[in-house]
């Protein structure tokens, strides 16, 4: 049994017609998914997909390529989904220097928000870090809460460690079946603090590179950690999805 920790099946091309992916999921052993959001809208649907189908679970937040739309009221709203019994994380919220489509200050305002939610509900966090590994750290640190999943892992070594120390978990998607770099990262690491994911529709892994990536997909991201720690795939499937059970507490 699979556990995919970070699936937008509330976005486009999959939200009008999810059931083909989900049936190749269950098909390929993926039992249980996560499905992050980026705004109100898609944290609506995410609640709404969490609702119609036993296996996938919803986590509601605001992306930081979307924090200069936040509403005055989002957290608020969000307090209000955190009600929901399928809603098990407050994600993705972060910060991202590399795209850079919202100002720094107002990113850093909104993840802080939604961090002191998660706080003060008890809620764990999924987390985009990208080329803001100080800043992300620092705003972490200071709400003294690091609950949290750091998903599609690009930083190095140090930081990772550095995060792991404070408690927090880390996952990599299906660029694990192919950088080398990332695959020598892997190895220096502890597994049981990793999950697995396919950010899909973006980061297909080998042999779909290039495709449209999906939740079934995510059984090759666990192949390669099975390659990387020579472990059974069997046992890189029921360690990621206990700490992933653990984790969101599903």
């Amino acid at each position: 049994m699979f556990t995919d920790t970070h699936a937008h099946l509330n976005l486009d091309p999959f939200y009008e017609d999810v059931q083909p992916y989900i049936d190749r999921a269950l098909e390929a052993g993926v039992t249980r998914i996560i499905v992050p959001s980026i705004d109100l809208i898609t944290s609506e649907r995410a609640i709404s997909l969490a609702d119609k189908y036993d296996n996938i679970f919803a986590a509601v937040g605001i992306h930081p390529h979307d924090s200069t739309d936040a509403s005055h009221e989002h957290l608020s709203v969000f307090e209000e989904m955190l009600k929901h019994p399928k809603v098990c994380a407050i994600g993705e919220i972060g910060l991202d220097y590399f795209r850079d489509y919202a100002p720094e200050d107002i990113q850093k305002r909104v993840f802080r928000g939604q961090i002191e939610l998660a706080k003060d509900k008890g809620y764990p966090m999924i987390v985009h870090n990208r080329a803001a590994d100080a800043d992300t750290y620092a705003i972490l640190d200071e709400a003294d809460y690091f609950n949290a999943q750091f998903h599609c892992y690009g930083s190095d070594e140090a930081f990772a460690f550095k995060v792991l120390e404070k408690g927090a978990l880390i996952s990599f998607t299906g660029v694990v079946t192919f950088a080398n770099k990332v695959k020598e990262l892997v190895k220096t690491l502890p597994l049981e603090k990793l999950m697995i994911e396919t950010d899909c529709p973006w980061m297909a892994p080998i042999p779909h590179r290039g495709k449209q990536n999906e939740p079934a997909y995510v059984v090759e991201v666990a192949r390669a950690y099975s390659e990387i720690f020579q472990r059974p795939i069997e046992e890189i499937a029921k360690i990621t999805t206990n700490t992933a059970k653990s984790f969101f507490n599903i």
